[in-house]
């Protein structure tokens, strides 16, 4: 089997997989309350200043305001004549450079910075927990095959572009186009091998774009959003619908319409490859949903019958390998090599299909030679080279870990199909019965210790009741010294941890 991207639709959500060969490597849900933000472009308003923090918090019209490294703020007060959008702009110094010649010092520079100033920027990271969008004010506008810069008047190569000779051949189309002054381009991966009239067809769109943009931005008070990135369907298809991929199947007609009309306008070479599928559950017909009930899985089996265990926490992400039933007759040293190769591969692929970021740690099984630990290392590097998301990876250590980063700029599918759970509160633990019941117990002296009844109610959990009355010679011991009679009573629609006196 080939590569297929399946566009699954509902009124609540759009789901869309992309499958190589039958098996599940990238995975994306998108509902309407919960569209991602990333890409937007807004007209933003300054809140706050934080030079200890140097950032600044932006007003964009969301519940969290935005943050914004100061940096960029400069290097924007620099790049555009903002008095164009309404706001005073910032002296330069007579150098006239990009970054900087402002006239005085850092501290100047920061006294300019006014609440309310108005500023352009983009959305790159979603809101996390408590904090809110991340923002720059680099932008970049996504085509096919070439990204607008609006503040780089420069050409650069996506580094997946491989040949020296291709590599030269992108560059020079692009200077051959007549760009105006306060752009530049990065030239996509896919942009590979194609002609000077598609490569300018995507500069020219995205020119007219920008312009369509900048004038949105002068006409109206921030905070306003200027520009709104595709949803997940037309973003999977722009982003990831190349050559390789041998069909896109959707199985709504309405959807299929709107994507159809997208390939014509943008992709019109592939459009013969989008197909309507009639049949009733597409995702399932192709056996891709029991793939996608794994993805909210803690434990990933291996075929060797090992398995790795990937713990999300708020601050990184875990990932233990184990030999789990790997039963092969090996020493070892073997069996801890062969077992965390293929654990790495999964490892990558798992980061990918679940998109998790941030800090990563791994934790492979103990190996004790050099090489079959650096090789360990290689077939992992080599497996997130597969990965578009930019990754920054540490050296294995002697013990086995490996300690990384991947970029996080969505909410991962867990984090949009999962809750908290009300019963344990996300704790993924609950106190045995034995341990509530000895803490109920405790708790019942301190309530009848200044207190003169001739009985009480201890309310608990039926499994936590059981547990109290198995020890009838300490509620013996407690009716005694307060003079009074306990009655336990069951009550199953308690928490298994919670307890009341009546």
């Amino acid at each position: 089997m080939a590569k297929e991207i399946l566009v699954n639709f509902d009124p609540k959500e759009k789901r869309v997989a992309i499958v190589q060969d039958g098996k599940l490597e990238e995975f994306f849900i998108e509902r309407p309350q919960e569209k991602t933000i990333v890409g937007n472009i807004y007209k933003g308003s300054i809140e706050a200043v934080i030079p200890s923090i140097a950032g600044a918090f932006v007003d964009i019209g969301l519940p969290k305001k935005g943050f914004l490294y100061l940096s960029e703020i400069e290097s924007y007060f620099d790049t555009f004549d903002l008095n164009e959008f309404g706001t005073p702009k910032v002296e330069k110094g007579g150098d006239g450079g990009k970054h900087g010649g402002h006239k005085g010092s850092k501290k100047d520079f920061l006294n300019n910075i006014k609440k309310g100033q108005e500023i352009l920027v983009q959305v790159v990271k979603e809101p996390f927990g408590t904090k809110g969008p991340r923002l720059t004010c680099h932008i970049g506008i996504p085509g096919r095959d070439l990204v607008l810069m609006p503040q780089e008047h420069q050409i650069g190569v996506s580094r997946r572009i491989d040949g020296d000779d291709e590599r030269r051949r992108l560059r020079q189309v692009l200077s051959e186009f007549r760009m105006p002054k306060d752009v530049g381009f990065i030239v996509r991966t896919a942009a590979r091998g194609k002609s000077k009239q598609e490569l300018w067809r995507d500069a020219n769109f995205l020119i007219k774009l920008w312009r369509r943009i900048e004038k949105i931005s002068k006409r109206r008070k921030a905070p306003v959003l200027v520009y709104e990135e595709y949803d997940v369907s037309l973003r999977i298809v722009r982003d990831s619908f190349t050559e390789d991929v041998e069909k896109l199947l959707v199985d709504s007609k309405a959807e299929f319409y709107r994507i159809q009309r997208f390939l014509r306008t943008f992709m019109r070479d592939l459009a013969r490859k989008i197909e309507f599928y009639p049949g009733e559950d597409l995702f399932e017909d192709k056996g891709i949903e029991k793939q996608i009930n794994r993805v909210f899985e803690t434990k990933v089996y291996l075929k060797s019958k090992s398995y790795i265990i990937i713990e999300p926490t708020e601050g990184l992400v875990v990932i233990d390998v184990n030999s789990g039933g790997f039963k092969k007759n090996l020493e070892q040293e073997e069996a801890a090599f062969k077992i965390n190769c293929e654990a790495a591969i999964e490892a990558a692929h798992q980061l990918k299909l679940r998109d998790l970021g941030g800090i990563i740690v791994i934790d492979f099984i103990d190996m004790m030679q050099e090489s079959h630990r650096r090789e360990v290392f290689n077939v992992l590097k080599h497996a997130l080279s597969l990965d578009k998301a930019k990754y920054d990876i540490l050296s294995i250590s002697k013990f086995g870990l490996v300690e990384m980063t991947r970029e996080r700029i969505h909410n991962t599918v867990q984090s949009i199909s999962n809750t908290a759970c009300p019963y344990c509160q996300g704790k993924g633990r609950v106190r045995s019965p034995v341990t509530v019941s000895i803490t109920a117990v405790k708790e019942l002296k301190k309530y009848l210790k200044d207190k003169t009844l001739a009985e009480v109610n201890l309310n608990v959990n039926p499994l936590v009741a059981e547990e109290v009355l198995k020890d009838k010679e300490t509620l013996k011991f407690v009716e005694r010294r307060f003079r009074t009679k306990i009655n336990v009573i069951p009550n199953a629609t308690l928490h298994i941890e919670t307890f009341s006196f009546s």
